[in-house]
């Protein structure tokens, strides 16, 4: 779907209403349709328009039999501590989420079908798509791996009219980005834009999946200020909550909200930044490449996990986290010194600990053990809402490893598996 808001514009572009109303700057935020699942309908299209789950382990890999008859897991079948990693749309319309438990899935899409992740895929159409982005539109941040920011001010003919439509221009362009991504991939994807980053992450997600749309200052009345304000990429659970004791729910209520409240309640820096984001204020450039402090994952749960109870659950996902973390180090070429985590308690208390070590880590088994010992130095009387890994104090790859390099001490005590918590 497409938004089209050129009944918002007088039919003349040469008018000073559009020209005063036309942005001078395009930004774009890309964000590819349920990636994984996505990647995963490519090598199986028999499975499109059912809801499949991402997740599984190797045995639960479809199989074909001797007469070509595919045969598939099933979430009822399944037994284990895994976790959702991602999920087709219409398993999303069942109540199945990333970071949710897939016992607990199974209870809500018994017979969803269950696909083993397969990393090294998603990282490779990450870069393809990100590839055929470049070639129409080369000023990129790359925001993951599924998602990314374009600057489109100076790309040829953005800021063209189209007939009566002084935004046809832009949308032939983003037009043309969306068929040069499912061109090199296969796969659809959204985008938003704007005339910033902020409202042009909230724009990729209005016309979910295949969306494009196009939001000027205009359209913030009509379009964003009706949204609630958790939809605002920075208001987070905690801001949410606070801005409903105020009586805030939506952008708009937000928007008319008068900014010394919102600075004496936030804080200073918090609170103007809410003023202006409700009113699509966002002046942060493209950032096309810069060194990365740390290097962190970290993932919210669809519900609050006790750490005795659910163990099983959180030590699946600690070390899916350690994995993945471990995998974006080596694709990027950095080691880290630190290791932390960061855990956020049911009431929206944040904890980290931090660990250092005289010699970098990289591996998988490295980080968990660190990330273990950092655990040892957590209270867990509440339950938990968030966890995530970092790793910090990074180092380039001649400085990685040298031939006096130490391994990262094993924690005191059981091994990680089997430590109190997880």
């Amino acid at each position: 779907m497409t938004s089209d808001h050129s009944s918002d514009h007088p039919a003349d572009p040469t008018l000073s209403h559009t020209l005063s109303h036309t942005p001078r700057r395009w930004i774009a935020h890309l964000d590819m349709d349920a990636f994984y699942a996505s990647v995963e309908l490519l090598r199986y299209p028999q499975l499109k328009g059912q809801p499949v789950v991402i997740g599984g382990r190797r045995a639960d890999a479809p199989r074909q039999d001797e007469s070509g008859q595919w045969h598939y897991a099933r979430l009822r079948d399944y037994t284990g501590r895994g976790v959702v990693t991602t999920s087709t749309y219409e398993a999303r319309a069942l109540g199945v989420f990333s970071a949710m438990g897939t016992m607990k899935a199974a209870l809500l899409a018994p017979d969803a079908i269950l696909l083993p992740a397969d990393f090294d895929a998603y990282r490779r159409y990450s870069r393809l798509f990100k590839a055929a982005v470049a070639e129409v539109a080369p000023v990129i941040e790359d925001r993951g791996i599924d998602e990314i920011y374009i600057d489109l001010t100076d790309v040829a003919g953005v800021h063209d009219a189209v007939g009566h439509d002084p935004l046809g221009g832009v949308r032939a362009v983003a037009r043309e980005i969306k068929n040069s991504v499912t061109r090199a991939t296969g796969l659809s994807c959204s985008i938003g834009v704007t005339p910033n980053k902020l409202l042009s992450k909230i724009a990729s997600e209005l016309e979910k999946p295949d969306g494009l749309t196009v939001l000027t200052e205009d359209d913030i009345p009509t379009r964003i200020w009706p949204l609630g304000v958790r939809k605002v990429n920075g208001i987070g659970p905690k801001a949410a909550a606070k801005l409903g004791d105020m009586g805030i729910e939506s952008v708009g209520e937000l928007a008319a909200f008068d900014p010394r409240l919102l600075i004496d309640r936030f804080g200073k820096s918090y609170g103007a930044w809410l003023h202006a984001a409700a009113h699509g204020r966002d002046s942060r450039p493209v950032v096309t490449h810069s060194e990365p402090v740390s290097i962190s994952r970290e993932t919210t749960f669809e519900r609050d996990l006790h750490a005795v109870r659910d163990r099983a659950v959180l030590g699946r996902i600690l070390d899916e986290l350690c994995e993945r973390l471990a995998a974006d180090l080596a694709r990027k070429g950095y080691a880290g010194k630190t290791v932390g985590i960061k855990l956020r308690f049911e009431g929206f208390h944040t904890v980290t600990r931090d660990q250092t070590f005289p010699t970098p880590v990289q591996t998988a088994a490295e980080i968990r053990r660190a990330a273990g010992l950092c655990l040892k130095r957590v209270d867990f009387d509440k339950r938990l809402r968030l966890l995530g890994v970092r790793v910090g104090h990074l180092v380039a790859p001649g400085e990685a490893r040298t031939a006096t390099a130490k391994p990262v001490p094993e924690a005191t005590g059981p091994a990680a598996e089997n430590l109190p918590l997880f």
